[in-house]
């Protein structure tokens, strides 16, 4: 696992252990929801299951207001895979009466990937922007970036940041070879920035929180070891699991192998496609999974409906159960998803049509 690539089924457990991170417990997610009033589907399923500081972040909210960080690598399309940390996101705003900055890393797209030029990089910023805006952030409290465009601003704090990092320890944790360029050596700096972006707009020293997917708390361990030297709090973070892709469970969706995702553009005849061909934990017959049931923890349509289409939980376990007994066949659960995650798009796009008009409302440029 790095921050641009995840192969094969990932220990969750194994990661926490690693990389020294905290499990989100029952006790934090009570503190959440006393101060919320309820509790997100993400969190309170564990979709969002380990965290650095975010106990430190409640404690102090009362005295000292965090403001949220996060971001999306525009390499193509949106999947619905990306939409879970910004759903989240957009609860924690709501909830907690805060801003938010998005990061749009153009430039580290345009130099990880050969074939990319900096206009297609680019373009592919402004049409996920839409993606982002859609899912309803306030836009009196939500700033956007392309990295591209705010260059000027971004550089001016990456140097500082530069500067406190060394080479090996680049090496060391993101893996970095002698073949690698020297812009994507560099790049971990731009993305470190924004951390410090909040005290130096708001003149005071500013609590950050990230919620992101676990594939990049690498950039965060490196920012905590230079926060304090530069004056900062350490940001804290939220991490999730990843939703897998279709066409399995290990690992996450691939914007590189349109079959394994459901993205924020497909048709309603897309969705379908996907879903009734997508790997399910069922049997191979309809008489076996009758006999003998099927297995709803290797199955990517429960999956779908545990992290996002399922809201009710008695119904989440009722059809679980089902399943287990054989009265629940997979197709029927297919039939189900379907229609979900089509009744979710169409108001989506809708959304995204509408963020077309609004777009330069929340884009920061230099």
């Amino acid at each position: 696992m790095t921050p641009w690539e995840v192969e094969g089924r990932v220990d969750y457990d194994e990661l926490i252990r690693m990389w020294g991170t905290q499990r989100v417990t029952d006790e934090l997610l009570d503190k959440i929801e006393k101060r919320t009033g309820n509790l997100h589907l993400l969190l309170r399923r564990r979709v969002f299951y380990s965290h650095r500081d975010l106990d430190w972040i409640l404690e102090i909210y009362d005295k000292e207001k965090f403001i949220l960080y996060t971001g999306r690598g525009p390499s193509g399309p949106v999947h619905i895979g990306h939409l879970i940390p910004w759903i989240l996101c957009k609860h924690l705003q709501d909830s907690f009466d805060t801003k938010l900055y998005f990061q749009i890393t153009d430039d580290e797209k345009f130099l990880l990937h050969p074939e990319f030029t900096a206009e297609v990089a680019h373009n592919w910023a402004y049409h996920n922007a839409l993606d982002v805006i859609a899912v309803g952030f306030d836009p009196e409290k939500s700033f956007l970036f392309s990295d591209m465009d705010y260059a000027k601003t971004l550089y001016n704090m990456a140097i500082r940041i530069a500067k406190h990092i060394t080479l090996s320890t680049a090496k060391a944790v993101f893996g970095f070879k002698d073949q690698t360029n020297v812009g994507m050596i560099f790049y971990p700096a731009i993305q470190i920035a924004p951390c410090f972006f909040p005290s130096e707009l708001e003149g005071r020293k500013t609590p950050v929180l990230i919620p992101a997917a676990i594939d990049q708390d690498p950039y965060w361990r490196v920012t905590r070891d230079i926060a304090e030297k530069m004056g900062y709090y350490k940001p804290a973070q939220i991490h999730g699991i990843f939703l897998p892709s279709l066409l399995g469970p290990s690992g996450k969706m691939s914007a590189s192998e349109s079959k394994s995702a459901v993205y924020t553009i497909d048709t309603e005849k897309d969705v379908k496609t996907k879903i009734m061909n997508a790997l399910t934990g069922g049997q191979p017959t309809v008489e076996e999974q009758r006999n003998f049931g099927g297995d709803p923890d290797i199955c990517v349509i429960y999956q779908y409906m545990y992290f996002l289409f399922e809201e009710d939980d008695k119904k989440l376990l009722g059809r679980r159960q089902e399943c287990r007994s054989g009265d629940l066949l997979c197709g029927e659960c297919k039939e189900y998803l379907v229609e979900k995650i089509v009744q979710f798009l169409k108001e989506f796009q809708r959304k995204r049509e509408k963020a077309k008009d609004v777009l330069e409302d929340f884009l920061l440029k230099d």
